[in-house]
């Protein structure tokens, strides 16, 4: 069997099945190929470990695709507010989103409602094949054509072939496209943790020397946490019982949200900086952790995916409506030329970051502490940098400025 499509799409993530309904919307005939079935969520089933934080220009980007309101009825946790402190001294930071005029600075939602609230809108449009659970047994790339044999049997050809298969991605490993990689030495662990005190409906972040912990609101009141620490403390974590666990993490949260009266199970994973040499080909280009991934510290990971998709759309869309090719290399060096500076300068700032915080030198905490206070008390400059963080700022694709690019 053979099947000619425009565009195929291997990876049925996030990030593939945001630009998977950005073009299934301005009906080019795709193909989205994933290996594992996704899961939908209830409103009482409990809370998956794997969150993300979505920004603003995210938000934007889910409401344009018509996934927004499906993660509404399932569940999301909108935070208002933000607080960063150091553990090394007086240091701290706090952002309100009302200082901006906004609802919210952002929610945290869990990545299965994210991903199957994409799939719910993928599966109305009627140009869109969705092939699950599929694996790709080999790609062959050609000047003209993408094929795409999938363990099936079937063939899939296409103009364009499309890279959101993850970090370790085989659709990079075909086209022989070559990886900038640094192991940040750190595990991050997850869990979901019940406290005494309400969240606050805010982002909280403790700069530990051995890595950030994070507290990231639910909307049952409990919390997502994300703790970054190096190798050897995460496994000690990841080992502890969990009465002791609870003892530790309190500690090293200072007992913000008063005690923590249960954890669930725990997961851990390696922390990994990677960055693409390339993002396109002649009729390929790589999107989302299949290009770059990045320290989770500041939750933009999923973000920059998002941004990558409705870059790639917009440039695809407007190739098409000015009668250029899609998959030519000229067309996708602008999606490429769009992506990679932003991406860069977010993967430098958050090693930069965690350098910075990872460090006990008596000056750098001096430094550092009294830099967050200095600009906790600078309202324009604390507003510039928020609004930048929230994708409210920059060279941003249409689809994460407004509703109905």
């Amino acid at each position: 069997m053979k099947d000619q499509y425009d565009i195929i799409i291997i990876g049925g993530g996030m990030v593939g099945l945001t630009l998977a309904c950005a073009l299934g919307q301005q009906q080019f005939k795709v193909a989205v190929v994933e290996a594992y079935a996704p899961e939908d969520i209830k409103t009482n089933d409990d809370y998956e470990l794997r969150v993300s934080a979505i920004s603003k220009s995210s938000q934007q980007i889910l409401q344009n695709v018509n996934a927004w309101q499906a993660m509404l009825k399932r569940r999301v946790c909108s935070y208002q507010h933000m607080h960063v402190w150091d553990a090394t001294g007086d240091g701290s930071i706090h952002f309100d989103a009302a200082d901006l005029g906004l609802d919210s600075i952002g929610h945290i939602i869990e990545n299965k409602v994210i991903q199957f609230s994409l799939l719910e809108q993928c599966l109305k449009l009627p140009d869109i094949d969705w092939l699950c659970p599929q694996k790709v047994t080999e790609i062959n790339f050609s000047e003209t054509s993408q094929q795409v044999l999938l363990e099936s049997g079937d063939t899939l050809n296409a103009k364009l072939l499309i890279g959101a298969d993850g970090a370790n991605s085989k659709v990079r490993e075909a086209a022989a496209i070559e990886i900038d990689k640094s192991a940040y030495e750190q595990k991050a662990i997850v869990a979901i943790v019940k406290s005494s005190l309400h969240h606050k409906n805010t982002a909280w972040q403790r700069f530990l020397p051995t890595g950030p912990l994070a507290f990231l609101p639910l909307s049952d009141g409990s919390c997502s946490i994300v703790w970054s620490a190096e190798n050897k403390r995460a496994d000690e974590l990841i080992e502890m019982d969990e009465e002791l666990f609870i003892t530790e993490l309190q500690s090293a949260f200072e007992n913000t949200l008063g005690k923590v009266e249960s954890v669930s199970r725990r997961a851990a994973f390696p922390l990994i900086r990677r960055h693409a040499n390339e993002y396109v080909k002649q009729g390929l280009a790589l999107l989302g952790d299949a290009a770059h991934t990045i320290h989770p510290l500041a939750g933009q990971g999923v973000n920059l995916g998002l941004l990558d998709a409705a870059a790639l759309a917009e440039v695809i869309i407007k190739a098409r409506s000015q009668g250029k090719s899609i998959s030519s290399l000229t067309t996708l060096r602008r999606y490429e030329r769009w992506r990679r500076a932003d991406n860069s300068l977010m993967m430098a700032s958050m090693s930069g970051f965690k350098n910075l915080f990872s460090n006990e030198q008596s000056e750098l905490s001096l430094l550092r502490n009294a830099g967050l206070n200095i600009v906790n008390n600078m309202g324009p400059v604390k507003n510039k940098l928020m609004r930048h963080a929230l994708g409210l700022e920059g060279d941003l694709p249409e689809m994460a400025k407004s509703i109905g690019w």
